[in-house]
């Protein structure tokens, strides 16, 4: 019998228990959901998962698309597999009825698509960043904009895409060159170069809606001058239908390690004449609005990290299972049989890293998706407002954790199987390259952790920051009530005191001394603050798993629970601890890094 592609029990305690979607269905945009709603929706999720996604997975891995000069081919079973997808009405689950949505809370739209993203991978890369894109101009553009691009991609007609990256600037958006010029009928003619364009070209769809930053002539230098535009591949007739070929062009594609199912693109804009461009909102604040796909995106990007390790945890676990090698060294009969390696001590250890990674990552990223509930549906005013503070300062850790720790997870995966997780007989080798180009788009660690010391922590008097340590000590005080949790909350505690010395030294320090040397190590202290988050997360798990079993819960679900204890335990001992060296080496403002010089290396 195959592995499990998830734990489906894992899923309700975290949907159910650990962050009660339920309480959120009273609120009138979800009333017409329960608990029988938000799983049917599972049942499809995991249905069209195993049927379309997971017999096609090695092959999808082994045949990239390729480009002919003309236009991408690529196997059929991808298209099937999105065509599926849009059919069931899973593509956009959290969007409007009116538009083809399910109007699911964010939570449940989650594990719909963790059982879509295990089985595919980046081949569901297309739907992903459609749906974020239908999201940008839903909130920022015209209803003419809304009524020729949103709806089509809803509906699955056209896809989408975010075109930042150039190959002169890369991250540096300040840097970009893509010129737009307006044009008299009120559109703008874009020029300029995108490169690492996901899902920039294909024929899944009958349209390719592009979401381009470019700077308007004579607009300021930097991050102030750059505006956001809709530039389709096809241009749109007053009618809906097709028109002619915009000046969008496929330079070429690129081939990447993992993740091969999507699409990774160089487009040329305007090699004849310039490509239609249509303003989103007003000039010079393009970035601003395409900070709402990014976020989105970045949120996305942690959620596949995480259950990418999850599905590679369940792989490995499942073998380490069914696989009989060795013996523990107190068996002294060289006759006697072998036991399952799950029997070893280090194969465990290996198994419970992976379980405290992935179901810590995938936690946080579902807090993530309760605050974007909270954000926009609290029944208060005062509530939305604390969602969006919390939900914006913790954006980056939601990326990044999962993405580091993610692939690492996934690493361990191939080693419990040894040599045979090292071949692509078996998946977790695909697993661990499709993983770990996480860590890398939507703004790399490195920018994430300089957005979080530089920028998220000081914004608004540290409103964000203060928000975060406050609800991280309310789950301290919970478990504080529980003796088998009073040893883990005063260990948090600990760690939550030196994360705050460590914040107040580096805050001070940022005033008095050189950025550079302040910011130098900005990555431990995302490190730092990551570990401190994942460890609230098991603390949340390890408060609902304690209570359910003080209520004598069922045979079956007593080993669940005291798994998630004891995976609970391992994060607070051996990983919690390593908050201590980076915080050291923070407070010290230690110079190695940036005092190496380039010819020594």
């Amino acid at each position: 019998m195959p592995a499990p592609l998830l734990d489906r029990r894992d899923l309700e305690f975290m949907l159910y228990e650990v962050f009660d979607v339920e309480a959120s269905l009273s609120r009138e945009r979800y009333c017409d959901h329960n608990r029988e709603t938000i799983d049917a929706a599972m049942d499809v999720a995991e249905t069209v998962a195993e049927k379309y996604f997971l017999p096609y997975r090695q092959k999808i891995d082994t045949h990239q698309p390729t480009f002919d000069g003309k236009q991408v081919q690529m196997i059929p079973e991808i298209r099937q597999a999105n065509d599926a997808v849009i059919q069931a009405g899973l593509a956009s689950p959290g969007a409007d009825y009116e538009v083809g949505g399910m109007q699911l809370p964010a939570l449940a739209a989650s594990a719909v698509f963790a059982y879509l993203n295990a089985a595919g991978s980046t081949a569901m890369g297309y739907i992903g960043l459609t749906n974020a894109n239908a999201n940008l101009i839903d909130a920022h553009g015209t209803d003419e904009q809304k009524t020729r691009w949103v709806l089509p991609q809803r509906s699955g007609r056209f896809a989408g895409t975010m075109a930042m990256s150039e190959p002169g600037a890369g991250s540096s958006l300040a840097d970009l060159t893509t010129t737009a010029v307006p044009h008299d009928d009120g559109s703008y003619r874009i020029s300029g170069n995108k490169i690492w364009i996901s899902g920039g070209d294909h024929e899944l769809t009958e349209n390719i809606v592009h979401l381009v930053l470019a700077r308007v002539k004579g607009a300021p230098k930097g991050v102030k001058g750059i505006s956001l535009f809709i530039v389709p591949k096809f241009l749109v007739n007053e009618d809906g239908s097709l028109g002619e070929r915009n000046d969008v062009t496929l330079a070429g594609l690129f081939h990447k390690m993992g993740g091969r199912g999507q699409t990774s693109t160089a487009l040329n804009f305007g090699e004849n004449g310039g490509a239609v461009g249509y303003l989103v909102g007003e000039e010079n604040r393009g970035l601003m609005y395409m900070f709402h796909m990014m976020n989105e995106a970045r949120i996305m990007v942690g959620t596949m990290a995480a259950t990418t390790a999850l599905c590679g945890y369940q792989y490995s676990l499942d073998y380490a299972r069914e696989r009989p090698q060795g013996r523990l060294p107190s068996a002294k009969d060289p006759l006697s049989p072998p036991v399952n390696i799950i029997e070893h001590a280090d194969v465990k250890r290996m198994l419970l890293a992976q379980k405290a990674y992935a179901e810590g990552a995938y936690a946080l990223c579902l807090l993530g998706n309760q605050l974007v509930d909270d954000e926009h549906t609290a029944p208060t005013d005062e509530q939305r407002a604390q969602a969006h503070e919390l939900l914006d300062f913790l954006t980056p850790v939601i990326k990044s954790w999962p993405s580091e720790y993610g692939p690492k997870a996934n690493s361990y995966a191939i080693q419990v199987l040894g040599g045979a997780g090292y071949v692509n007989e078996h998946p977790v080798e695909m697993m661990y390259r499709d993983n770990r180009l996480n860590p890398i788009h939507e703004g790399t660690t490195g920018i994430q952790s300089l957005d979080l010391l530089a920028r998220k922590v000081p914004q608004n008097n540290m409103a964000g920051y203060r928000a975060c340590l406050q609800a991280i000590g309310a789950t301290i005080a919970s478990a504080r009530q529980l003796a088998e949790l009073a040893d883990c909350a005063t260990e948090l505690e600990n760690s939550v005191a030196t994360l705050s010395r460590t914040t107040d030294v580096l805050m001070s320090a940022m005033l008095e001394k050189d950025i550079d040397l302040v910011l130098a190590n900005s990555v431990k202290y995302l490190d730092l603050f990551g570990h401190v988050v994942i460890a609230w997360m098991w603390l949340k798990q390890g408060i609902v798993a304690a209570n359910a079993l003080a209520a004598q819960p069922h045979e079956s679900d007593v080993a669940f629970y005291r798994g998630k204890l004891q995976a609970m335990r391992y994060f607070f001992r051996y990983e919690l601890p390593e908050t201590e060296v980076w915080a050291a080496l923070l407070m010290r403002l230690d110079d190695t890094c940036l005092g190496m010089q380039n010819d020594w290396f």
